[in-house]
């Protein structure tokens, strides 16, 4: 009996996008109306704690309030299947209110607080206020457990394990600008990957074997029920 094929999908602010959840920024380089380097950087927490924490609250409270749409619902279904490796660059969690199982956060979680002296992680609490302490170790300064711009992602090397092995390659709404994800696509390929990319349109003509251009909510559902038929 053949095995199924280990497939690794990315997934980016495209999927949410239909839940309400704003993508990453727009042409002129704001994020809901902030500069990046204001929001999303460690400096910008050093420099104004209480601005940031501001952002993420406000950020945190949108995504408690949005709701898993069809791609979602597709992609749990996916996660159940063996040889699935479901990672994700978004901070929401609606994969998990989907019924996704063991999703890797590349670039953290809106919902959980870290601590930078101990990483000790909690649930954020809705209004994150400048100084809070970790509870184990006590140490002030608890910021959002989000991965800001030069900063390391998380879970590389579990992520590098799974491109090795990968059978299949999927890219879902993804911007294919920030890296390293952007760069998933490419070490896939070399390893002999089959991949494509799923979007409204394709943002890296001729890196990725096939297409499907469209909403998430159409495509996603389509291309999940194909692989599991």
């Amino acid at each position: 009996m053949s095995r199924r094929p280990r497939i690794v999908v990315l997934t980016g602010a495209g999927l949410s996008a239909e839940s309400g959840l704003a993508t990453f920024r727009d042409g002129g380089g704001l994020w809901e109306q902030h500069r990046v380097e204001d929001v999303a950087t460690p400096q910008a927490f050093r420099r104004d704690p209480a601005l940031v924490l501001r952002f993420y609250d406000q950020r945190r409270a949108g995504a408690a309030a949005a709701r898993p749409n069809a791609a979602h619902q597709a992609l749990a279904r996916l996660s159940r299947a063996e040889g699935v490796t479901l990672i994700t660059q978004n901070v929401d969690t609606l994969l998990e209110h989907a019924g996704a199982r063991d999703v890797i956060h590349m670039h953290g979680r809106l919902d959980q607080a870290l601590c930078p002296a101990c990483d000790r992680r909690w649930p954020a609490p809705q209004t994150m206020a400048v100084g809070l302490p970790c509870p184990d170790c006590a140490t002030p300064g608890a910021r959002p457990d989000i991965v800001w711009f030069g900063e390391m992602p998380y879970h590389m090397d579990r992520i590098e394990q799974a491109l090795d092995r990968a059978d299949i390659f999927a890219a879902i709404g993804t911007s294919g600008n920030v890296y390293p994800a952007a760069g998933f696509v490419d070490v896939a390929r070399d390893n002999g990957a089959e991949t494509v990319e799923l979007n409204l349109a394709a943002t890296a003509p001729g890196r990725f074997d096939r297409v499907i251009a469209g909403p998430a909510t159409s495509t996603v559902p389509a291309w999940v029920a194909a692989l599991l038929d």
